[in-house]
């Protein structure tokens, strides 16, 4: 485990704000750095001893093929209207986890993984704020032969190296929009970044999931969803398939609980008719469509 100025094992694990945090929901397992400082914190986060975490879970086919660990890290640069998980943005609301646990807890799935063709996914909030640790949990994992996926945005792939790159074996690779105006309505961000990323991930071999969330109003125009689609023609033969999302309200609660502005109060899901239109769309460009 690593060690710190500040905190050894033997403090944590007679420490009872440690033993609250192993035991809470969604972090159950993990050991939780307690009584770090902020110099401590800052330089485990750069070597990527130090992940902030917001939870976990096991899931089946969802987050990646098989069997899935997925990770909810915490902290996001983006701030999307539909976002399921404003409680992920901020990265100082996650709970602190050793790099070291993070792996104990790979291995002790890992003959799972390896029955189910699953492994390791991590999402958030938007994971590649936080390179060292995801990048390292990735390299590691690979030398057990476990699968690795990140689910992204893209909005942040400048940040990461082509040898980090080369530790994922799948992209879900969010195109929130196909146009730079509606992506910036959307998440207040800009799209290219997401575009640079697709095509960095298709030269260097990783194979892509593309994630399209369909909001009727916002991201449904025919234009918007053929600009997409014309993105994703980019990717070359790198895309699997591509996961049309219908807009739900599921994460409406979460928003009213941290007293957020939902931006989205009164929007409904698309109907039958619209999902197919736009499933027909992406067809029509020759990717295989869920």
């Amino acid at each position: 485990m690593s060690q710190f100025r500040t905190t050894t094992p033997h403090m944590l694990r007679a420490n009872k704000e440690y033993q609250r945090q192993t035991l809470m929901g969604g972090l159950s397992g993990f050991e939780s750095p307690v009584g770090l400082d902020r110099r401590d914190r800052i330089e485990a986060l750069r070597t990527g001893d130090l992940g902030f975490v917001h939870s976990w879970d096991l899931n089946t086919s969802v987050d990646g093929p098989g069997t899935r660990m997925t990770v909810f890290m915490s902290g996001c640069p983006l701030r999307c209207q539909y976002c399921q998980n404003p409680d992920t943005w901020k990265m100082r609301d996650g709970k602190p986890v050793y790099f070291d646990a993070m792996m104990k807890k790979i291995e002790r799935y890992s003959d799972v993984f390896q029955y189910t063709g699953g492994g390791i996914t991590f999402s958030g909030g938007e994971s590649m704020m936080q390179p060292a640790f995801v990048s390292r949990v990735f390299h590691e994992s690979k030398k057990m032969g476990v699968h690795t996926c990140l689910d992204t945005s893209g909005f942040l792939g400048a940040t990461w190296s082509d040898e980090q790159i080369r530790d994922i074996d799948l992209c879900l690779l969010d195109v929130k929009s196909g146009d730079e105006a509606t992506y910036h309505k959307v998440t207040g961000g800009a799209l290219q970044p997401t575009i640079d990323f697709g095509h960095r991930l298709a030269r260097l071999g990783v194979r892509i999931w593309v994630r399209f969330v369909l909001v009727p109003g916002l991201t449904d125009s025919e234009q918007n969803v053929e600009n997409v689609a014309t993105i994703c023609d980019g990717f070359h033969d790198a895309i699997d398939h591509i996961d049309v999302l219908p807009f739900h309200q599921l994460g409406r609660p979460k928003w009213h609980a941290l007293r957020y502005d939902y931006p989205l109060e009164d929007a409904k899901g698309p109907g039958a008719a619209l999902l197919e239109r736009v499933r027909g769309q992406f067809r029509d460009h020759g990717f295989e469509v869920f």
